[in-house]
Order: structure tokens, then C-alpha cells, then sequence
């Protein structure tokens, strides 16, 4: 019989007969790790643990409590639903239920949708079938076996499914005991292995295909964990999550709102303005002391610029094109004729930057030359993929472009990793993961260009002392770019700022500059924002805070609180001294019990309550309370203010103190 060498992980190699089993390889090593596999990855590719082994090649085991075997465990987690809804609503039709973020889900086809009040009784079937520990086996079909099968079972997604297969590739059918799918796998060994650890979470609605023609579906989501302490932490998770949702928390402290003529577009009030303006000048100032010219540019620019940049190609899906020409006002007649040109409403800001760089005769000296801008951009997203703050039509990102020579991109790399981490220690988020994405599969600019793009960025993270991790594929279409992942205060992970290092914008553009030997030469164009966009940036902040921003972010900063109408006058005159120390504050003298005004100013997450009655009044004191804290203590209010304005003052404008 013909022998394969298999080499393991650490550099020893075997050799077993063709045909060889990974189950028999891991259980020749040991019955304890044999336990604990649930998969292999053969030649790097994530396998059945059952498939032969007909070549040489490396293999890899994969334990349950591994990356890949939590990904497994939810695959085959979402398997086990399906067929636990088949077996209690057995007319129902299967579509597809893949692994996501944090979990899997099921899209489910039947008269009647689902309601969370069934996913009790499908969380008890399921584990019924996991304690069954039926066996996954793989079998591959015809593509006329595959759809005369699933036909007959009126299973109409999957023969439509079996079409859109590749020609190249095999159908594979995994089956668990009688009940069986279409799947390209790998899976687990049998049921038991997914474990008791599991959730289902919500019920929602979905289109097949995500097309709105289409017939609508009920999809089931679901978690699953490699235990049941993982599980917990997680629906802990959730439960934060909830209470800290910043579109909750929004409308209690009375920051925003959205509504349908409008979508994806916040209508700011004034405290939640209040928020954004404390972060644009703490922004502003931080940026004014490391050197950049703040600039301003237009909304509306003609499409052949667009065009020129490359987005017009690449991004143009996600602009907002608008005709330019004069509306028809003639009754009955097209408001739009179609014949203007075409301009788009700007989604970044760099090409307008270029075209500022590009006004007069630029020298080698006058690099680096660091142009911000809070710029006001629109991205044209789908209805449904908008989310609060998180994700917006119309944003206004602190964004910047540094033109500067190749020489000089390891210092500014430095100066501005710098300025990110002055920046979020400010803001108090400091756990933070460095990525530095790598070519997109449609990009611009030939590979010596990324080649020379992709070294210089990453010799500057080294020489700046940065830890980071590679993200293959990730890069703009320009450049590649460094992404900065946050941890928020529950385990949740941000993407916020960015960097990204562009060598192909100022070809397209024609940028140049004059070098010290008198030639043209064109800068590199490092694009750059702190904290990304505003509106994403507060809403990460509420979550993070949970509406418990730091004072000098707070909207209100203090109340003061009358107990009786006697402390009124006392109050405004506090109210006065407090605003005149650039302190926000606020005046309740309603006609309402001290503690009613405690709770709904607790609500608002306002940080201190200044309360005074007729004692205070006389004494010249005030009673302060803070926001989460059950005592109170009482002191002078001269003492009470001079304390607060200190403690109130931005980061930036305390370090200058």
C-alpha cells in the first residue's frame, strides 16, 4: 500500500498509509488529545477530522476550546436549529444559517413567522438533539440527486442553492442521524460536540438573497460557547450592551434624534451639540499645538474630479450624485431633465485637500505640510445597514492630510501615533490594538507602488515602538492604512481612527513639489483622523460611559436644585457665579420633592447636583451629590465652585495649568 508522510506541528514527520483517516492519526498520538479534537486542518485548510489523507502534507489539530473550534461549534450549533425547527414545525423550509460575529444565525421560510416566544421550545429540542450525539457524516451528491432530493421534500431554497454551486465544486450533504443539509462544512464529530452552551438570542426578519423582490424569511439568531462560564460573560455582555445602547441613552439625555425625512442624518439638540462642540475644540486645540492649518471645503464637486481621483470607479455607489441644473417648477413636466452635468456630494475629503496643496508653487521646505479639516461628508448607505450614531449617511470626520516627502514618513508616522494616544488617554480609552491592513484585491496603483507603501508604513510602526498585527486585504483602494481597534468598557471592540499611506492620490492628482535639486517631485499623502467621525465617536463614547460622559464632556455639568421657593433666589445667584466660571449649569426650582428632581436629573446623567434649602441659603453653603453616589457632602459654594471649575477644565487646558 502506497505511504504518505504527514508532518505535525512541531516539525516531526510520520508516515501512514494512503487513505489514512485524521481520527486514527490524532488517536495513534493520544487518547487525551483525540478527546479533545474535533477537527484538523490539513495542508492549512479546516477539515473533517474523518477525511482521508491521500498526499503528503501538514496537519494540525483542532481542539473545542480552540479560535477555529468556537467557530465550529456555532456552525454546527446553527445545523442542530435547523433541524430542531424541522422536527417541531416540520412544513417549515431551511435556507441558509452561517457563522457571524459573536454567533450564527438560521433563515427560516413559513407561512407564520417566528416570535421570540418559540425559542424557548427550540432551545429545549435542540438540546435533545445534542444529547442524542448523532454522528456528522459527509456525503457527496450529484447535482440532480442533490435538487430531485430537495424537491421532493419541497425544499425550493435549497434546489436554487444546489444551482448557484460552482461547476468546480462538489455538492457536499452533511448529515446528523436522519435529518441532512447542504453544506460545504467542515463540521465537528457528532452533536454532542457543540455542547450545552448555547443561546438563542432574537427573531427578525430577512429577504432571501437580501433582495427586497424576494420572499421574506424569519431568521433565528443564536451564541453558542465552548462553555457555559464563556456563555454567561457573554449574555452579561448583552445585558450592558442594552442598558449602555447609546440610541436609548440618546433620548433620555435628551442629546439627538432621528426621523424618516431625514435618514441617516442626526438632528443634534443642544446638549448633545454641546457634547460635539467640547470635542471639536479639545480636538482643534490639539491639533493647532502639533502644527496643522485647518481648511474648509466644498460640499458639491463636479464628477470629473471624482473621476480623476479613481472614486468615481471604485466608491461611486456610495455617493450621492446630484444633476447640475435648475429644477423645473412647469407642472406635469420631469423636475429634472437629465441633461446637466454631474456633481456628487463629497464622502472624503482628500481630493479637495490636493487641490488646496496643488495653489502655488510648493517646496521641499514647505514639507510636511499638515491640512485638517472637520469635514461634513455623505455616504450613500442602504436604509438598513444604518444604526444611530454608529453608522450614518452624513458624518463630519476630524480628518486630516499630511503631504510630506518619503523621507519624512517614519517621523510624522511617530508624531501622530503620538497624538492618538494623547488623544484617547484624554477621552480615558487606553486599551487599544494596532492593525496594519495590507492590499485590497481591487485597488489602485501597481504592486511596486504598494510594495514601497506597505514597508515604509510598517518600518515606521517599528521604529515608533508600535505592536501590530497584519490585516491581509484590508487596505484602501489607495493605500494601505493603520486601523486602531478599541476596547470599550465591556469587551466590545471599536474601530475608530485611521492612518493610511497614499503614494497614488498625488499621481492621480498631479501634486507635486519642488525638491532641493530643483526637480518635480510628488509628496506622499498620509490620510488621518483621530477620532474618525464625530458622530460615531460620541455615540462610542455614551456606550462607553454609559451616558456617564466625564465632566468636562457633560452637556450639564451641575444643577443646582432648590429644596424650598425661600432657596430660589440663593440658587440663581449660584447659577450665575457657576456660568461666569465657564462651568454649564442649570437652575431646577420647580415646584417638585428633592428627590423626584435626584431621579430625573440621575436619568439625564447630569455628574453633580448643587442642592441647597433655606440652611444653605443663610450659611452660603451647598449640599453636593454625585451622579451614582448615595452621600452628600456639604461645603462652602465657594469652595464647591473652585473645585468644580478645576476639575471641569478639558485634558488639554488642565496639562496647560
Amino acid at each position: 500500500m502506497k505511504m504518505i508522510k504527514v508532518t505535525f506541528p512541531d516539525g516531526a514527520v510520520r508516515e501512514y498509509s494512503r487513505g489514512t483517516t485524521g481520527t486514527t492519526v490524532v488517536e495513534g498520538i493520544s487518547p487525551s488529545l483525540a478527546k479533545k479534537t474535533v477537527a484538523m486542518k490539513w495542508n492549512g485548510v479546516l477539515s473533517d477530522l474523518a477525511d482521508p489523507l491521500n498526499d503528503d502534507g501538514s496537519i494540525e489539530f483542532v481542539t473545542r476550546d480552540s479560535t477555529d473550534g468556537l467557530g465550529l461549534i456555532r456552525h454546527d450549533a446553527a445545523h442542530v436549529l435547523a433541524e430542531a425547527v424541522q422536527e417541531l414545525w416540520p412544513s417549515t423550509q431551511v435556507t441558509i444559517g452561517p457563522v457571524i460575529d459573536n454567533g450564527f444565525y438560521y433563515d427560516f421560510y413559513r407561512e407564520a413567522p417566528f416570535s421570540e416566544d418559540d425559542l424557548r421550545a427550540i432551545e429545549k429540542k435542540m438540546s435533545e438533539i445534542i444529547q442524542r450525539g448523532a454522528a456528522f457524516t459527509k456525503e457527496v451528491w450529484s447535482r440532480d440527486e442533490a435538487k430531485r432530493v430537495f424537491a421532493s421534500k419541497g425544499e425550493d431554497f435549497k434546489v436554487e442553492l444546489v444551482d448557484a454551486i460552482p461547476e468546480d465544486q462538489q455538492v457536499k450533504i452533511y448529515k446528523q442521524g436522519q435529518w441532512f443539509d447542504l453544506c460545504r462544512g467542515p463540521h465537528m464529530r457528532t452533536t454532542k460536540d457543540v455542547g450545552q452552551a448555547f443561546k438563542l438570542t432574537k427573531v427578525a426578519g430577512a429577504y432571501w438573497r437580501g433582495d427586497n423582490n424576494r420572499e421574506v424569511l424569519s431568521r433565528i439568531y443564536g451564541t453558542a460557547f465552548a462553555n457555559q462560564a464563556d456563555l454567561d460573560a457573554y449574555l452579561h455582555m448583552l445585558e450592558e450592551a442594552e442598558k449602555r445602547d447609546h440610541r436609548k441613552l440618546g433620548q433620555e439625555m435628551d442629546l439627538y434624534h432621528f426621523q424618516p425625512e431625514a435618514q441617516g442624518s442626526v438632528f443634534w439638540h443642544p446638549k448633545g451639540y454641546m457634547v460635539w462642540r467640547q470635542l471639536e475644540g479639545y480636538i482643534r486645540r490639539r491639533l493647532d499645538a502639533d502644527g496643522y492649518v485647518e481648511v474648509k471645503t466644498p460640499q458639491l464637486l463636479d464628477n470629473k474630479l471624482w473621476e480623476q481621483s479613481g472614486h468615481w470607479g471604485k466608491f461611486r455607489e456610495n455617493m450621492f450624485v446630484v444633476p447640475d441644473e435648475i429644477p423645473s417648477t412647469e407642472e406635469g413636466a420631469p423636475v429634472i431633465s437629465g441633461e446637466g452635468n454631474l456633481l456628487a456630494l463629497k464622502p472624503m475629503n482628500c481630493p479637495a485637500h490636493v487641490q488646496i496643496f496643488k495653489q502655488g508653487t510648493k517646496s521641499y521646505r514647505d514639507l510636511p505640510l499638515r491640512m485638517a479639516e472637520f469635514g461634513c461628508c455623505h455616504r450613500n448607505e442602504a436604509h438598513g445597514a444604518l444604526h444611530g450614531l454608529m453608522r450614518v449617511r452624513q458624518m463630519t470626520q476630524d480628518d486630516a492630510h499630511i503631504f510630506a516627502r518619503e523621507d519624512q514618513i517614519k517621523d510624522e508616522t511617530a508624531r501622530f501615533l503620538k497624538l492618538f494616544a494623547t488623544v484617547y488617554g484624554d477621552m480615558g480609552l487606553s486599551n487599544i490594538r494596532y492593525k496594519l491592513a495590507t492590499r485590497p484585491d481591487v485597488r489602485a496603483g501597481n504592486d511596486e507602488t504598494w510594495d514601497r507603501a506597505e514597508e515604509a508604513l510598517a518600518d515606521a510602526l517599528a521604529a515608533s515602538g508600535i505592536a501590530f498585527d497584519y490585516a491581509p486585504g484590508e487596505g484602501a483602494f489607495y493605500g494601505p492604512k493603520l486601523e486602531f481597534h478599541l476596547t470599550d468598557a465591556i469587551g466590545r471592540t471599536w474601530q475608530c481612527g485611521t492612518y493610511q499611506l497614499d503614494y497614488v492620490l498625488p499621481e492621480r492628482l498631479d501634486a507635486t513639489y519642488v525638491a532641493e535639486d530643483g526637480s518635480r517631485q510628488r509628496p506622499v499623502m498620509l490620510h488621518r483622523a483621530v477620532f474618525g467621525s464625530f458622530e460615531r465617536f460620541i455615540g462610542i463614547l455614551i456606550e462607553n460611559y454609559a451616558g456617564k460622559l466625564p465632566l468636562w464632556l457633560a452637556p450639564t455639568q451641575v444643577v443646582v436644585a432648590t429644596i424650598v421657593s425661600e432657596a430660589d433666589g440663593y440658587g440663581q445667584k449660584l447659577v450665575e457665579q457657576l456660568r461666569a466660571g465657564g462651568i454649564r449649569a442649570e437652575l431646577d426650582a420647580r415646584n417638585e420633592k428633592i428627590n423626584y428632581k435626584v431621579r430625573e436629573h440621575s436619568v439625564g446623567k447630569v455628574p453633580l447636583l448643587f442642592v441647597v434649602g433655606k440652611r444653605e441659603a443663610e450659611e452660603g453653603t451647598v449640599s453636593v451629590r454625585r451622579l451614582g453616589s448615595e452621600g452628600q457632602k456639604v461645603m462652602p459654594a465657594t469652595d464647591a465652585i473652585v473645585e468644580l471649575m478645576a476639575e471641569a477644565a478639558a485634558p488639554d487646558l488642565k496639562a496647560t495649568k
